[in-house]
């Protein structure tokens, strides 16, 4: 009795992991999941009269916090790969995050680059490899033009520097994103002004139900309404590919502290942030991707790099500055 008891207990923990953020027994087992994830963070250009002259590229730390609070390391992603450099670095990393910023969302290296690691990400699926892709903001912004293959996809709103509930979509459970949250946060996410829009193009969610693109590779988690009213889409996930993307900025609740902008940081705001930064480390352990040598993980690893305190300059607190490619040994 004690075998089978034994034996009953370990199927049911099985059940609990793998039916944990939507996916069900059988795919993976313990031994498999990646316990060591490393996700790779897109750099972009900087730009303005201050940024420039610490490097030609950068990533606001922040991003580099929230996923190192939810147990991952970090890779810089730099701007001016090479298609064989970026396929190296994509079979060496478990995750790509797109951050918020702004850049050209057609001709910038974050763009160039950022298409070449969405095409790899979904030919590694279709082979079964598991990489998941986050998209914060710009990210956001960039994932629906190249998915709709129309760069005026995007709307003008005024939604800069303004916190909101979510607008949960009727089936917003139904998702991986969203599926095991709890219902005090899920009551939290939807009445509280908690998530962070720092954005001046939108899309909207009229222009979503109009195109087909859109509407056959990700369905709808959340809405928003912008100070006049427009709706435009604040939270996606892929219905087939584990691309997840939000408007808002989920990592700005624990690590921006400017007075500058109002970000919510009461408790609840930062589970907010806890919960998407838990949710999408989760999704990078089931990546097996390896660097070839411990030495050259540690060589690419942000640890290499010093960020600089930037937040007399920016709403930034600190940023990662890189002067070329020659910044990182992969």
């Amino acid at each position: 009795m004690a075998i089978v008891h034994n034996y009953l207990t370990m199927i049911i923990s099985l059940t609990v992991v793998f039916v944990y953020h939507g996916f069900t027994t059988g795919e993976y087992t313990t031994a498999t999941l990646n316990n060591r994830p490393i996700i790779g963070i897109m750099s972009q250009e900087t730009h303005g009269k201050i940024y420039p002259k610490f490097g030609q590229s950068y990533i606001a730390a922040s991003y580099v916090k929230y996923l190192e609070s939810s147990g991952a390391r970090v890779v810089p992603i730099m701007n001016d790969l090479s298609e064989e450099e970026t396929e190296k670095l994509f079979n060496s990393i478990n995750g790509v995050l797109f951050p918020g910023g702004g850049v050209n969302l057609s001709t910038s290296g974050y763009a160039k680059i950022g298409q070449h690691v969405v095409d790899l990400a979904k030919a590694a699926f279709s082979k079964g490899d598991y990489f998941p892709i986050w998209a914060t903001c710009l990210g956001f912004e960039f994932v629906s033009t190249l998915i709709s293959e129309d760069v005026n996809v995007l709307s003008k709103t005024d939604s800069e520097n303004l916190p909101l509930p979510l607008n949960f979509s009727q089936d917003y459970r139904n998702s991986k994103l969203f599926g095991t949250i709890q219902d005090s946060l899920s009551h939290f996410f939807s009445t509280a002004s908690t998530t962070m829009n720092m954005h001046k193009r939108s899309l909207l969610a009229s222009t979503f139900a109009r195109n087909q693109k859109l509407r056959s590779f990700f369905k709808i988690l959340s809405t928003n309404k912008d100070r006049n009213g427009l709706e435009f889409v604040s939270t996606i996930e892929g219905i087939k590919y584990p691309i997840f993307a939000t408007q808002w900025h989920p990592e700005k609740n624990a690590f921006e502290w400017t007075v500058k902008e109002d970000i919510p940081h009461q408790d609840m705001s930062i589970k907010v942030t806890q919960y998407m930064s838990n949710f999408f480390v989760d999704q990078a352990r089931l990546n097996q991707h390896r660097f070839l040598s411990p030495e050259g993980e540690a060589a690419a690893l942000i640890y290499n790099f010093t960020p600089i305190y930037t937040g007399n300059v920016s709403n930034f607190e600190q940023c990662y500055f890189f002067k070329s490619l020659q910044d990182a040994i992969f």
